[in-house]
């Protein structure tokens, strides 16, 4: 999940140390910008579809890694 937590920081602008599991996305300026860009991230990471209502419906980093592992 390293890469998954370094693309993340990199979409919010913040250094990859300060995303975690725990991290609260609308803290961070989780928006459809955001979202869009973690689409692309799952692309390209994990070579995955992951769709917009199932991206809108995640409160913290830990609701995308289990995305990512679905």
């Amino acid at each position: 999940m390293l890469e998954l937590h370094a693309g993340l920081a990199e979409i919010f602008e913040i250094e990859a140390d300060e995303i975690s599991s725990d991290t609260a996305l609308d803290e961070h300026g989780w928006d459809s910008l955001a979202i869009v860009s973690t689409i692309a991230l799952f692309d390209e990471l994990f070579g995955k579809e992951v769709k917009v209502d199932a991206l809108s419906d995640c409160k913290t980093v830990a609701d995308i890694e289990a995305l990512a592992k679905a």
